[in-house]
C-alpha cells in the first residue's frame, strides 16, 4: 500500500518543482519517495507527522528514495529529522544511505532526541524553612571550625614535645612567609593611616589650640584599634587568601585524599604549620605596624606643627598606657587564629576545578575581613563592659 501526502499549503498544487513526499509500505523494506525542490525558495515542507509511520511493523527498515529529489538545504534537513523522529517512535530502523553526501553529514550533527523542555522551576522553601535551614548550616560550620580550632591547640602542644607530626620545615616557610616577607606591605600600610590620622588630627586640634595632642590620638588610636585592624586586614589579604588558593590546588591535585588515605592527619601535616605560624607572627607585626603608624603621625606633625620632635615623642609615650598595647596585642592574636581558621577550612570546601582556586582565595578573604571587624566590634563591646 502507498501513502502519498500532498504538499502542505504554502507549496501550492503537486508538480515536479514543489517538495512531495510518498510512503509506500507496500515492499520491504519500507520506501519514502521524496521528490521536487526541499529548499526555503520554493516553500520548503511541512514537518513530518510523528505518527506517520504507525502503520509500519516494529523492526521494518525505512529506505529513502531520492532519484527525483532536485535542489535542497536546511529545510530538507529538518524534514529528515522528524521523519527519523517518527521512525524511532514507531520502533523503524532508519536507513540514510541513500541521502546526498552532505545531507548525511549534517543530519549526523543534529542530536538523536529533541532537547527536553526546562524542568519546571520548584516553589521556593517556606520563608521559616530556609531561615532553619541556613542556621543549622551556619552551626554546622562553627562547630566544624571549633573542632580544627581545637585540633590545632592540641597540635601545637604536642609540638612543644617534638610529638605533633609537623615538620619544621613546613613551620619554619609558613613564618618567614607570614612574618618577615609581610613587614613591607604591611609597613607601608600603617604608616600612611597613622600619617592621615595625624593630618586630620591637625587640622581639627588646631581649631582649639591643641595641635601637641595629635600625639595622643595617634597613639591611643593606632596602639588600641587601627594598627590592629589594618595589620589584619591585610594578612587576611595576603596570608589568608594564599592559604585558602594552596589549600584548594592541593585538593584539586588529590595530594589532600593521598595524604588522607596514607593515614596522615591533614590537621597535623597542612593544617597545623599555617594556622600556627600566622598566630605567632600576627601579634609582632601589630607591634611592627604600631611603631610604623606612630612614626608616619610623627612625620606628618613634624611638618605642619611647630612642637619639637622630643615634646612629641615624650607626649606619645606618656599618653600611651601600656594596657592599650596590651589589649591590641590579645586581638591581634585572635585576628590571626580566625583568619587562619578561615582560610583553611575555606580551602578544604573547595571544588576540584582550577576555578574554584580563585574562588575559595576571594571567599577567604572576605569572610577574614568582615570577620575581623566582626571581632573587632565584640572586643570593643568587651572593653567597654570591662572598663579597658
Amino acid at each position: 500500500m502507498t501513502n502519498t501526502h500532498p504538499p502542505s499549503p504554502v507549496t501550492g498544487q503537486h508538480t515536479p518543482q514543489q517538495a512531495a513526499w510518498s510512503l509506500d509500505a507496500s515492499g520491504i523494506p519500507l520506501t519514502l519517495r521524496l521528490s521536487g525542490n526541499w529548499d526555503v525558495e520554493h516553500g520548503g515542507m511541512a514537518p513530518f507527522p510523528q505518527d506517520g509511520l504507525h502503520t509500519a511493523t516494529p523492526g521494518q527498515v525505512l529506505q529513502l528514495d531520492t532519484q527525483q529529489l532536485e535542489n535542497w538545504d536546511t529545510a530538507f534537513i529538518s524534514f529528515l529529522w522528524d521523519v527519523k523522529q517518527a521512525a524511532n517512535h514507531a520502533g523503524v530502523q532508519f536507513d540514510p544511505s541513500t541521502l546526498p553526501g552532505p545531507a548525511q553529514r549534517l543530519l549526523a550533527l543534529l542530536p538523536p532526541e529533541p532537547a527536553k523542555p526546562p524542568a519546571a522551576q520548584k516553589a521556593p522553601a517556606p520563608f521559616l524553612d530556609r531561615v532553619g535551614d541556613k542556621t543549622l548550616r551556619c552551626l554546622d560550620e562553627t562547630g566544624t571550625v571549633a573542632v580544627m580550632a581545637a585540633e590545632t591547640a592540641k597540635g601545637a602542644l604536642k609540638a612543644l614535645t617534638g610529638k605533633s607530626g609537623m615538620r619544621l620545615k613546613d613551620l619554619a616557610t609558613d613564618l618567614w612567609n607570614a612574618g618577615p616577607s609581610a613587614l613591607l606591605i604591611v609597613g607601608i600600610v600603617n604608616f600612611l593611616v597613622g600619617a592621615i590620622l595625624a593630618f586630620v588630627g591637625l587640622i581639627e586640634l588646631r581649631r582649639f589650640a591643641a595641635d601637641i595632642y595629635v600625639a595622643n590620638l595617634v597613639g591611643i588610636a593606632c596602639a588600641r584599634e587601627i594598627s590592629a585592624i589594618m595589620t589584619a586586614i591585610v594578612m587576611a589579604g595576603r596570608t589568608g587568601g594564599a592559604y585558602a588558593a594552596r589549600i584548594s590546588t592541593m585538593l584539586g591535585n588529590e595530594e589532600i585524599d593521598a595524604l588522607e588515605v596514607s593515614g596522615i592527619p591533614v590537621s597535623t601535616y597542612i593544617l597545623l604549620p599555617s594556622i600556627l605560624s600566622l598566630s605567632l607572627m600576627m601579634p609582632l607585626l601589630y607591634i611592627y605596624g604600631t611603631i610604623i603608624a606612630i612614626f608616619g603621625g610623627f612625620v606628618v606633625a613634624m611638618t605642619m606643627m611647630s612642637g619639637t620632635a622630643i615634646g612629641y615623642l615624650t607626649t606619645t609615650v606618656n599618653g600611651i598606657a601600656l594596657h592599650e598595647f596590651i589589649f591590641g596585642f590579645i586581638k591581634s592574636f585572635f585576628f590571626a587564629g580566625f583568619i587562619a581558621l578561615a582560610a583553611c577550612r575555606v580551602g578544604l570546601k573547595a571544588g576540584r576545578s582550577a576555578a574554584d582556586v580563585g574562588i575559595a582565595a576571594t571567599r577567604a578573604v572576605v569572610i577574614g575581613i568582615v570577620g575581623v571587624i566582626a571581632m573587632d566590634a565584640l572586643f570593643a563591646i568587651i572593653a567597654n563592659v570591662l572598663d579597658i
